[in-house]
């Protein structure tokens, strides 16, 4: 990325952020009404960020890491905000990754999962586009069958990224679909291969059925197939995402996550806890309906965002 468009994303992702950041804010300066990180503006300064979705163990951590050196000691609103900026980039850190591409296998295999409304096809139209604009040669699988709507904009999407989308007729068999797609992209050479899927979690046993006889026929195109798979959440459901990614993990084998509309939510905290609790990668974050508004997560751009430090 450009050092322009570079300073474009920090400017948008603080933007995006600050309801996140309003509500710690908050918090922060509510706790320090004493100036002093004593015992009783730790408790104070831990519900905050309890109350901004970090979540219990992260906010525990991160507290006793910033008050190891200022225990008892008078301590400022900018001071905290910029220590607790630094522990949450540390806890971060480990999730950075790079770009889906960078793999041996041609085409690199990504099957996308999540809930229906979680930013699932938009997603993968933009993750397209930006691995078309890297030169990569990309075809886009709609997959979710069941929504005529979802095919329709992964179609969209296809004409925008400059990329083939495979699509079938309303209710197709989704893994029927994902093999002939692979078929066709080895053929073509393709870089990258972007499966979009079914999200319908009001029955689960159904769809863990599906998802798994999509990921297992296109191990029989190329064992070692699909490559990633990637969940992506809707920031704005707060803890419920813990739940969400607990239930993908058992349906299919998560590699890494993608965090949506932060820009809609004052829960953009609820990324500190998936992180702690789960250890996934993060692969991007979106912070508006932009094509330049998904972009690769970076852990010291959001911690300081997520603070309100510019």
């Amino acid at each position: 990325m450009s050092a322009d468009r570079g300073g474009f994303w920090l400017k948008r992702l603080a933007a995006g952020l600050k309801r996140s950041s309003a509500k710690l804010g908050d918090g922060i300066s509510g706790a320090l009404t004493r100036r002093r990180l004593d015992a009783a503006t730790q408790a104070e300064l831990e519900d905050a960020l309890i109350a901004a979705d970090l979540g219990p163990d992260a906010a525990r951590a991160l507290v006793q890491a910033v008050a190891k050196d200022r225990y008892d000691k008078d301590v400022g609103d900018r001071e905290l905000r910029q220590a607790l900026a630094g522990e949450i980039a540390l806890l971060l850190q480990p999730a950075e990754c790079p770009p889906v591409l960078g793999s041996a296998h041609k085409p690199h295999v990504v099957l996308v999962v999540g809930v229906n409304g979680s930013g699932k096809t938009t997603t993968i139209g933009k993750l397209a586009k930006q691995a078309r604009e890297r030169g990569a040669k990309v075809t886009l699988v709609a997959g979710d069958t069941f929504r005529a709507a979802a095919v329709e904009q992964l179609k969209i999407w296809g004409v925008r990224a400059d990329a083939s989308v495979v699509a079938g007729n309303e209710n197709a068999d989704a893994a029927g679909l994902a093999y002939d797609a692979l078929e066709q992209a080895k053929r073509r050479g393709d870089d990258l291969l972007l499966i979009d899927t079914a999200g319908r979690l009001h029955n689960k046993a159904d769809l863990m059925a599906a998802l798994q006889k999509v990921a297992r026929v296109l191990g029989k195109v190329d064992p070692t197939a699909p490559h990633d798979v990637l969940l992506v959440l809707d920031a704005g459901i707060g803890q419920n995402a813990l739940q969400q990614v607990e239930i993908f993990k058992r349906m299919v084998n998560v590699t890494g996550l993608i965090v949506t509309k932060l820009d809609g939510t004052a829960r953009g905290g609820v990324l500190v806890a998936l992180v702690k609790r789960f250890g996934l990668p993060v692969l991007a974050v979106g912070v508006g309906e932009g094509i330049d508004d998904l972009r690769p997560f970076q852990a010291e751009s959001f911690a300081r965002a997520l603070v309100g430090l510019e």
